[in-house]
């Protein structure tokens, strides 16, 4: 086993830190954490194994951080949490063996199509109009959430942007839908990383120390999210939904 470097433990603590801070909230972490992961020389299968381990920590702390501030629709979510569980580990396993790449597209243009319609409907997530579910929009949350657990587990970009956008046209404010989506944001978290961990794809040396410094992240973020509202959380989903574009794009071009 290689010995431990701790010049790149320290800048990886750092940057879970910031990745955190913002994944809290909107999700998006992962464009800073995953390519220092990969800086550090990990094959690409561990740094994404690393990466669900302290993104997992990451979430629970923001998860907790919403539930206690009320900021969740528990009986919602909870009839939820087994569909994303379920989707994430096939997703997960699936990637083991068919490639990711031939989605990049897809989701560059499901990405577009979110930030649009949040940047052109300003009214949208100020206010929650939530009252219940309908037999039909409770059967296509039952999907969104089962599918969106699979993209989470099988390639993930964008995941936290699509959950939320999920929930906000359920009727949502922007905290509210932050808060559920993190919840489901969680479940896929634990399916995808009990499913990278029995293949032997996770580094817990780097991932447990990261996971330490993204839990301070998260709590910090969540909380000003929390205290400020949707002036706050608005402008920067419509930003990391907009870099999350821009990543994608680079990469698909390249």
């Amino acid at each position: 086993m290689e010995s431990l470097d701790w010049t790149w433990l320290l800048v990886l603590m750092a940057g879970g830190f910031l990745a955190a801070f913002v994944d809290s909230v909107v999700g998006g972490g992962g464009l800073v954490a995953l390519p220092l992961l990969l800086a550090s020389g990990m094959t690409p299968t561990m740094a994404l194994g690393t990466n669900k381990l302290a993104g997992t920590l990451s979430s629970l702390t923001s998860t907790a951080s919403f539930v206690r501030s009320r900021k969740v629709n528990g009986k919602l979510v909870l009839s939820l949490f087994p569909l994303s569980l379920a989707g994430a580990a096939f997703g997960t396993y699936a990637v083991q063996h068919i490639p990711s790449g031939f989605l990049r597209p897809v989701v560059v243009g499901m990405l577009v199509m979110v930030t649009l319609y949040t940047i052109f409907k300003k009214s949208w997530g100020q206010s929650s109009t939530y009252r219940g579910l309908s037999v039909r929009s409770a059967a296509w949350m039952g999907v969104a959430a089962a599918a969106l657990g699979f993209y989470d587990g099988f390639f993930g970009p964008g995941t936290g942007s699509f959950l939320i956008f999920v929930f906000l046209a359920l009727g949502f404010d922007f905290v509210m839908a932050a808060g559920n989506a993190k919840v489901l944001n969680f479940a896929s978290n634990i399916a995808s990383l009990a499913v990278f961990a029995s293949f032997g794809y996770v580094d817990y040396r780097y991932g447990l120390p990261m996971g330490a410094a993204m839990i301070t992240g998260s709590l910090i973020g969540s909380r000003v999210a929390i205290r400020k509202g949707s002036s706050y959380v608005r402008p920067l989903f419509i930003g990391i939904s907009g870099l999350l574009i821009g990543k994608q794009a680079w990469e698909l071009l390249h």
